[in-house]
Order: C-alpha cells, then sequence, then structure tokens
C-alpha cells in the first residue's frame, strides 16, 4: 500500500467513524471517497460528479461552499444552461426577525453580527448585552431563546466565549432546536438534518469574517425534511415526554 492509499484508508475510516458507519457491516466497504484534493483543482463554480454511494468528507463540502462547486448526486437534479436568478437574502428570508444576544465574551462579535444583520434586510431585535462588563450568558440565552419559542422572532443567534454554554442554555427552552456551529459545513447541517433555529457561535474560535458566513449560511440554508423530520420529530417528542412528567 502507498503511502497516499494509506493516508486515503486513515481518512476512509475517520469518515465512518464521523457517519456511524463500520466498513465491516457497510454493503460497500469501498465506496470511492471524495476529498478536499478532488475539489480544489477544480474552476470555480463548476460541479463534480459524485460516484453512486461515494462519501464525501466535511472538509470537501467546505471546499465545495468556499469556490461555488455543485456536488451532483444521482439524486440531484442536473442544472439547465439557463442561467439561474441570484440567490439573495432577501429572497430567501423575507427580511424575518433574528433575535441576536451575547455575554460580555461575545459582545464585539455580537455588535458586528448586528450590522451585518441589518446588511442582509433582517429586522433584528438584539437582546444585549451593551457592554464588555461582565454578565451571565444564560440569562441572555434564555431572552433570545423564548423570542423564538414564542414565534416572536424567526431565529436566534448567541454569541459567547466558546459557544457552548448558550447553547446549553437556549436548548432548556421549549421548541428550541440550538446549534453550537464552527464552519459552514456545521451550519449547514444544523439547519439541513437538524432544522436547528437559535445558532451559538464561540467568539473567541472564530473570527468575524468567519462568523459572517456561518450566519448566511444558516440562514439561507432550508430544513431538509424527509427523514430529517422524522428524526427532528423524535427530539421534540423527547422534550414533550420529559415537560408532561408532573
Amino acid at each position: 500500500m502507498t503511502n497516499r492509499e494509506a493516508i486515503r484508508a486513515k481518512v476512509r475510516q475517520a469518515v465512518y467513524r464521523t457517519l456511524g458507519l463500520s466498513p465491516q457491516l457497510d454493503p460497500a466497504p469501498r465506496r470511492r471517497l471524495v476529498t478536499e484534493h478532488d475539489l480544489r483543482g477544480l474552476p470555480f463554480g463548476s460541479s463534480f460528479q459524485v460516484p453512486e454511494g461515494g462519501l464525501i468528507t466535511p472538509l470537501a463540502r467546505q471546499v465545495a461552499m468556499d469556490r461555488h462547486i455543485t456536488l451532483q448526486t444521482a439524486s440531484t437534479p442536473a442544472p439547465t444552461s439557463k442561467p439561474q436568478t441570484p440567490h439573495t437574502p432577501h429572497a430567501a428570508t423575507g427580511g424575518k426577525a433574528v433575535a441576536i444576544g451575547a455575554d460580555h465574551g461575545g459582545f464585539k462579535l455580537k455588535e458586528n453580527l448586528r450590522a451585518y444583520l441589518h446588511e442582509l434586510g433582517h429586522e433584528v431585535v438584539d437582546c444585549g448585552t451593551n457592554s464588555t462588563e461582565a454578565v451571565d450568558y444564560p440569562d441572555f440565552a434564555l431572552a433570545v431563546a423564548e423570542l423564538v419559542s414564542q414565534g416572536r422572532a424567526w431565529r436566534g443567534i448567541l454569541v459567547d466565549g466558546a459557544g457552548i454554554g448558550s447553547c446549553m442554555a437556549a436548548n432548556k427552552v421549549p421548541d428550541v432546536r440550538a446549534a453550537m456551529c464552527y464552519d459552514q459545513s456545521t451550519a449547514l447541517n444544523s439547519r439541513e438534518h437538524n432544522d436547528a433555529n437559535v445558532l451559538t457561535l464561540g467568539a473567541g474560535l472564530i473570527g468575524e469574517t468567519l462568523a459572517r458566513q456561518i450566519v448566511k449560511t444558516w440562514l439561507e440554508t432550508p430544513f431538509g425534511g424527509g427523514r430529517h423530520a422524522r428524526r427532528v420529530e423524535k427530539i421534540m417528542e423527547t422534550e414533550r415526554r420529559f415537560l408532561r412528567r408532573p
């Protein structure tokens, strides 16, 4: 086995673990693995035909998004030659209200994202904090999560130092599905697979440019429905079961 083949074998094992698959149980253990190396040399805005049953690594998906490369699978309709109308945030979201909040560690990034949301055409509900003076993140997570839970905000965004505590706090509020995202791939997955309605970010982990990219991807990605809807419903049923406990 060459060094390149050995590396691909290790990457394949990592992808199987990530996807919850077992090479021993998978009916096609020799599936073609699509990595970032397959995409980096392609022209910007081009397309790539994924082999039937192929596995796409998270980094390959990130490269595809960065370079606007369409990953075509057997279930993906082939693009027509007719130019498509450019996708705009206004068309996708209709300028819906987004609640945003942060603790002192996320204040600076929250202010940057608040301005960015206005640029995207959204109504912004700022739940604070309004300075770098030390505060408790659960208070602001609750304020944003309640607005989403009550339907007074379409989506919510929370920023603290790591994004973890705010995510935990927000998920205690009924009907909230908060997801901590640290790149565009996790933002896309949280919307497409989990129908997340609150996004949490770690100001100490990502910069302003990446944060804006995550927010844009998260706001524009629709829920995939189908098998994902069944699984999200199981999450919500678990919540309802515990809410019914005396």
